[in-house]
């Protein structure tokens, strides 16, 4: 339902910047009638939306007691968005091989705050429609996402560690030939340059967003969980 508000009022913001783009940029007298919406009538008509948006993302989903703030190598938000989503999606599921999640530094657009945590701020947080993945790979990748991480200065990583600059996940043995990473649909597409996503043994699309999953998982917390674990070290 937000999406469709969001292009209602950006419609509506359009249709009104067209009129007067129109207008000067033609240099043609217009008859100002009553067949023009003016801005207080497409106010009129956007505030009730507004008002419902607001009240909708001023939703109190769960509590901070700290600051959570992300960067590089890792940090608490990080560290937090990562194993929000690992949770999330690994509650249910038992497996033979290692498995971890990667995301990416820039995908977390926001920061939340020490008090209440509403449904706006997390929007704010990952304001993009990304989809949860699941993407199998062979071992031998392994290496090149070491690699990457490396020159990248770090990400949120959940379920591995990263020391002497040698990626360590949970589970791995001398005898692992493959493993799974959860990430979004946008990092697993090569986004970020992840081109080790480019040759996949298996990819599981989940129908669920990330945005949604920490919402989710915010809820189910109440108050949120905070590791300030130095997750990647080089």
């Amino acid at each position: 339902m937000l999406k469709y508000i969001y292009i209602f009022i950006i419609g509506a913001g359009l249709l009104a910047c067209s009129s007067v783009k129109t207008a000067f940029v033609t240099e043609q007298n217009v008859q100002i009638d009553s067949t023009l919406i003016g801005n207080s009538q497409i106010d009129s008509i956007i505030l009730p939306y507004r008002d419902s948006l607001a009240k909708e993302m001023g939703e109190i989903v769960a509590t901070s007691l700290y600051d959570y703030t992300v960067a590089r190598p890792s940090s608490v938000l990080g560290n937090w968005v990562a194993d929000a989503i690992f949770v999330n999606q690994t509650k249910n599921v038992r497996l033979s091989i290692p498995i971890f999640c990667l995301l990416n530094t820039g995908g977390i657009r926001s920061t939340i705050n020490k008090g209440e945590v509403t449904l706006g701020d997390l929007y704010k947080l990952m304001p993009f429609d990304n989809e949860v993945v699941w993407v199998k790979l062979a071992a031998d990748q392994l290496s090149l996402i070491e690699t990457y991480l490396r020159a990248s200065g770090g990400e949120p990583i959940a379920n591995a560690t990263i020391s002497d600059g040698k990626l360590n996940l949970n589970g791995w043995t001398d005898k692992t030939t493959e493993f799974w990473v959860i990430t979004s649909d946008y990092l697993k597409n090569g986004g970020d340059k992840m081109s080790f996503f480019a040759n996949p043994l298996e990819v599981n699309a989940t129908g669920k967003l990330m945005r949604d999953v920490l919402i989710e998982e915010a809820r189910f917390q109440g108050t949120l969980t905070i590791d300030s674990t130095l997750r990647i070290q080089f």
